[in-house]
Formats: C-alpha cells, sequence, structure tokens
C-alpha cells in the first residue's frame, strides 16, 4: 500500500507502494470509478475514441488533471516502442497528441498519461524525472520498456538503478491465451511449448495456444535493464469487470488511465 494518503486521488484508483512524497512524484492509475461517463463506459472512460460522449471524456480528463496538479499529456498509441519527451507545445490547446507508446517529463507541469484496457501501464519515477509506457506484447517485443528507461535516464540524468518501476493493471496469465506468433516475437521457440512466461494449453480443436504472462515478461526485461525497484502487478482487467474496462472481455469498453507527475 502506498505510504499515505492522497486526497486528490479517487479511494478506488490504483496507487504505486513507493513513498510517493519521498519520491516528489503523484502517481495513480484510473479505474472504473469516479468519472461521469454512462452505458459501457460507465463511468471514468478517459478515452476519446470509443464512442462515448465527448463532453463526458473531457469532464473525465479534467479531473484526470486535477489529481495530478498537472496538465495529463495523452498520447496517440500504436503499440509501438517510440518514446516522446513532453514539452510546453504538447500542452496548448488543439495540440494533436504524439504519436508514441511512452513519455517522458521532467517538468512539473506535464503529467504522463498511458491509455490502456488490458494491456499493461508501466510508470517509472527517477530523481528529477517520471515516464510512462504503453507495454502490450508488441510494444514489449518492440523494446518499449527498454526505450523508455533510456530515454528517462537520459532527460533526467540518472542511472537505470535509480529508477522505480511500477506495473499496472492489465489482462492477467489465466485470460491472456495467444498463438505461436507471440512466443516467436519474444525469440522464443514454440516447439518447445512451455516456457516461465508462456504456458502451453491446446485449444478445444487441436490448436496449439499458450497463456502469456504480460507483468511477468516486463518485469524479467526491466530486471534486466539493472531496475531493483519494481513493483505491481497483480490486477487482472479481464477477471474483475466491476472494477476494470477491458477490451477483450467486452469490444465495447471504455479506457483507464495510469498516469504520474513531478510534484
Amino acid at each position: 500500500m502506498p505510504s499515505e494518503p492522497d486526497p486528490l486521488v479517487h479511494t478506488d484508483w490504483l496507487r504505486p507502494d513507493w513513498p510517493l512524497r519521498k519520491a516528489g512524484v503523484r502517481a495513480f492509475m484510473s479505474t472504473r470509478a469516479g468519472g461521469v461517463s454512462v452505458g459501457p463506459f460507465e463511468s471514468m472512460n478517459v478515452g476519446a475514441a470509443v464512442q462515448d460522449e465527448p463532453a463526458a471524456v473531457a469532464e473525465n480528463r479534467r479531473r484526470i488533471d486535477k489529481a495530478l496538479g498537472a496538465k495529463a499529456i495523452f498520447l496517440q498509441q500504436v503499440h509501438g516502442s517510440e518514446v516522446v519527451l513532453l514539452k510546453p507545445a504538447h500542452a496548448v490547446s488543439g495540440a494533436a497528441a504524439p504519436v508514441a507508446d511512452a513519455s517522458v517529463s521532467t517538468s512539473a507541469n506535464l503529467a504522463v498519461a498511458i491509455q490502456v484496457a488490458d494491456c499493461l501501464p508501466v510508470l517509472f519515477a527517477a530523481p528529477g524525472g517520471v515516464a510512462g509506457a504503453h507495454a502490450g506484447w508488441r510494444g514489449l517485443a518492440a523494446g518499449v520498456l527498454e526505450n523508455t528507461v533510456a530515454a528517462l535516464c537520459q532527460a533526467a540524468g540518472c542511472r537505470p538503478a535509480e529508477v522505480q518501476a511500477w506495473l499496472g493493471a492489465c489482462i492477467g496469465p489465466t485470460a491472456f491465451e495467444v498463438g505461436p506468433e507471440v512466443l516467436t516475437a519474444f525469440g522464443l521457440e514454440p516447439l518447445a511449448l512451455s516456457s516461465e512466461y508462456f504456458q502451453f494449453r491446446p485449444s478445444a480443436a487441436g490448436e496449439a495456444r499458450w497463456r502469456a504472462d504480460l507483468a511477468g515478461l516486463a518485469r524479467q526485461r526491466l530486471l534486466r535493464l539493472g531496475l531493483s525497484h519494481i513493483s505491481g502487478g497483480s490486477w487482472c482487467t479481464v477477471s474483475d469487470a466491476s472494477r476494470f474496462f477491458s477490451y477483450r472481455r467486452e469490444r465495447v469498453s471504455g479506457r483507464m488511465v495510469a498516469a504520474i507527475g513531478l510534484v
């Protein structure tokens, strides 16, 4: 649990188990609670491209900004590995969302915002900077976490060992069924059947399928980068419909946000 409560953050939202005041950051991941959207988007949908009412999305994003005490800069996420360094121009009214799957901020006025509805969000805090990454299996395999840590360390002038990482809610290993193309993307040979993060599970038709541990794969990569302070990753978006949006479960679904900013 976080070391201290934060009256600006909704009580149902997830928060990293960091000493946040000492780290000099405010960070959280929203859930379905705390917004104004209705129907399948009830209530805290922040996705602007999911057929929700634009006014409701705008109000929900305003609440995210208020909780952060800064402007959250949303991205146009494309399941890639590009990282953008946030600048004041990104906060100008009407500015196009950066096309990237991760962002870094060294300004207290600009907060990182990562949208998800089953993919894994990863938040990072370092002395003098914060970052966030959208880490679905494609982004993970393409190196989005490696690129984000490198960009954060360059912008903040720190080493990977000084970076704290927190994994938010994502599709869990009991729900995430994948085919051989995913194993191949991670450099694994499907003929090996099971591995630490891929458990073989043939389908009813006899097709080769695997249950993948997205959070475990991310944690493995972060450890290889030299990070030692890694937490979170224990929530499954698919299995908890009352708390989380899930595209895989619902198809017509809202989006949650994992956000972090300097205090």
